[in-house]
């Protein structure tokens, strides 16, 4: 598991290397390509510096962004899940253009995008969907999806084409790691032999072949005397021992979830982090960073990223 850690982190800095190379590369091509134009005197020259000196602030602006994502679980894949709001079909059909929104999201931006679960509305839509996210970052960008998500449009299901006001709730989780390092200071064990009290022969009720050990620092305590020799009882208590805090580090992580899960807003009016609007004209705004577009179909089909780098830029240090 250690190993497994610092390759992890051998990766990230390799990407960075990665990067700042490719900056490094795209910055000599801009300067030959200003120095040939300065020496051959060659207006000609102007679209290739224009093109590179582009390319080059693109790639800066990328860097940058992705310089934000510092957080504790920014690197790991993630848990979106949608959520309906009330209102029934027009909500459920909601939920589903949002779904559909965040898959073609992925695609874009190179996530594997694998639904694992999906449960459909009464005729149309959806009533919530679960998607995992596999990629580098994944929860540091989409952390910015979480809240309600309001929609204004003419429906499609009313008859007399009323405009509805629609909600849903997007809610993003960082994946938990199944392999909980434990590492155990010796300096903070307390080991105790005694007798066993058990039946089990001379041996075992004359000699001090039972261990227990104390955890100082958490309280935990396991013990075992099953066994004839100390060192076997010893090494069964340090297993012990193990599972128990890797228990106790468990529920930490579930603790940490469920305090997030609390903060989760109700899905309706007043609540909404981002508002898309069909009708009376287009916009979509993001009510905490107050970046709008008026290209609905563009968001809709995927284009989040000037919504997601408003967040991090202004959240990233909170």
């Amino acid at each position: 598991m250690a190993a497994q850690k610092i390759l992890q982190e051998i990766k990230s800095l390799e990407a960075w290397v990665t990067i700042w190379k490719e900056l490094e590369k795209k910055e000599k091509n801009l300067e030959e390509f200003i120095q040939l134009a300065k020496s051959e005197n060659d207006e000609s020259f102007y679209n290739d510096i224009d093109t590179e000196l582009s390319s080059l602030l693109k790639s800066i602006e990328d860097a940058e962004f992705k310089s934000m994502l510092s957080g504790k679980d920014d690197g790991k894949n993630c848990l979106l899940t949608i959520h309906s709001g009330a209102g029934g079909t027009e909500a459920q059909d909601w939920a589903e253009m949002l779904m559909r929104m965040y898959l073609r999201w992925g695609e874009q931006n190179g996530y594997k995008m694998n639904i694992i679960d999906l449960l459909e509305g009464d005729g149309a839509g959806i009533k919530s969907a679960t998607v995992e996210v596999e990629g580098e970052y994944a929860y540091g960008y989409l952390k910015a999806e979480n809240g309600v998500h309001r929609l204004v449009r003419i429906s499609p299901f009313d008859s007399n084409k009323r405009r509805h006001t629609s909600f849903a709730s997007v809610f993003v989780i960082p994946e938990i790691d199944d392999t909980i390092e434990i590492e155990i200071n010796p300096a903070d064990l307390r080991i105790d032999t005694y007798r066993s009290g058990g039946k089990g022969g001379q041996n075992v009720n004359k000699v001090e072949t039972a261990v227990r050990i104390t955890h100082v620092p958490s309280g935990v305590v396991a013990a075992c005397q099953s066994e004839r020799s100390q060192l076997q009882n010893r090494t069964n208590a340090m297993k012990l021992l193990k599972a128990k805090l890797y228990q106790i580090e468990k529920e930490k992580h579930e603790a940490e979830l469920n305090k997030v899960e609390e903060g989760k807003l109700k899905i309706e009016w007043g609540s909404q982090i981002r508002s898309y609007v069909f009708h009376p004209y287009n916009m979509v705004k993001d009510h905490r960073t107050e970046v709008e577009t008026s290209d609905v179909q563009g968001v809709m089909d995927g284009d989040l990223n000037k919504f997601i780098k408003a967040y991090l830029l202004k959240f990233s240090q909170n």
